[in-house]
């Protein structure tokens, strides 16, 4: 009996089948289906595409620059190639004389390897700084058989200088590296990148790189900026030359202000002189001295915005020539 007792008690209760209905059964979760022989092609090409994409997005700077001579940073480590320079010839550059002779021949003696120092161009707004710079680089450009690139680096985009820099240290090639409208507002620390590029990294400023910059501000900083730093600090008089010595790491400072009604006459008449733009004298200067009175201002950018108006009334192309 108890050897009856054991298999009766040894037997298993029969397992409910699978997709049969009732019996109180659960369904359990289903197996997910094994991909498809074209589905798992279709993810091998993606990932391929993938890593093609990713190659594409470095380039080989050192052949790039080669094919022009002027670029645009970015900061994920790619020089774009500039075809056309937006510039003006370098005698079309008005009552701005003195600094342009003095930041041309800084600019010659640096494309010879002499020594030559960082340049910030400051001051009024529409007189020509970032105009003097571009028109700087080419006209040495030429004089030196295009050993001389220009690369601009965008305000945004200075915490990515030192990669910059060590992208260009080994280049045959020499650089002027150019940030147009260069500024620090509110809590901006990516000054100190900039800082320790122009003078006192461990590795310093390559010899075939200088830097020119162009600001409203002598200082590059907002005012509001410097006197946070003095209200907040223990010692004010530091934290104000903390901030100021950026602009002194700068060897060379050049100044630009407003200019007089007969600067202002005389860009106007070059303008028009240069593009061919036929007018009476007395009429143009009437014109010219009227749109200045609109505009509230006179600078080298108000000449040049009343030439392409005038030009457009008369009929004639702005072509360089």
């Amino acid at each position: 009996m108890a050897t009856k007792s054991r298999k009766a008690g040894s037997r298993k209760t029969p397992r409910p089948r699978a997709g049969k209905r009732g019996g109180g059964a659960t369904k359990g979760p289903k197996l997910a289906a094994a991909p498809t022989a074209e589905e798992r092609i279709a993810h091998a090409l993606e990932a391929i595409a993938a890593a093609m994409s990713s190659a594409a997005a470095k380039p080989d700077n050192s052949v790039a620059l080669t094919r022009a001579e002027a670029f645009v940073w970015h900061p994920d480590g790619r020089l774009m190639p500039v075809p056309r320079v937006s510039r003006v010839d370098l005698g079309l550059l008005k009552g701005i004389d003195r600094m342009r002779d003095i930041l041309i021949e800084n600019t010659e003696r640096f494309a010879k390897g002499l020594p030559a120092n960082n340049a910030l161009l400051w001051g009024a707004r529409g007189m020509g700084k970032s105009s003097l710079v571009k028109a700087t680089h080419a006209s040495v450009n030429a004089a030196v058989g295009g050993q001389l690139k220009l690369i601009e680096i965008h305000r945004e985009d200075i915490e990515s200088l030192p990669s910059l820099m060590e992208l260009l240290r080994s280049s045959d090639f020499r650089f002027i590296v150019f940030c147009d409208d260069l500024s620090f507002d509110g809590n901006d620390a990516s000054y100190k990148s900039l800082k320790a590029v122009l003078e006192g990294g461990i590795e310093g400023r390559p010899e075939n790189v200088i830097l020119y910059a162009t600001s409203n501000r002598r200082h590059l900083l907002a005012r509001e900026m410097i006197e946070n730093e003095r209200s907040t600090a223990i010692n004010p008089g530091e934290a104000v030359e903390e901030k100021v010595s950026l602009s002194d790491r700068f060897g060379l400072w050049l100044g630009f202000h407003r200019c007089s009604q007969d600067e202002y006459l005389a860009m106007v008449r070059g303008y028009c002189a240069h593009f061919g733009i036929k007018l009476d004298d007395a009429e143009l200067e009437r014109e010219a001295l009227e749109w200045s009175t609109t505009r509230g201002s006179r600078s080298g950018r108000v000449a040049w915005q009343f030439t392409q108006e005038l030009a457009g009334r008369l009929g004639v192309r702005l072509a360089t020539k």
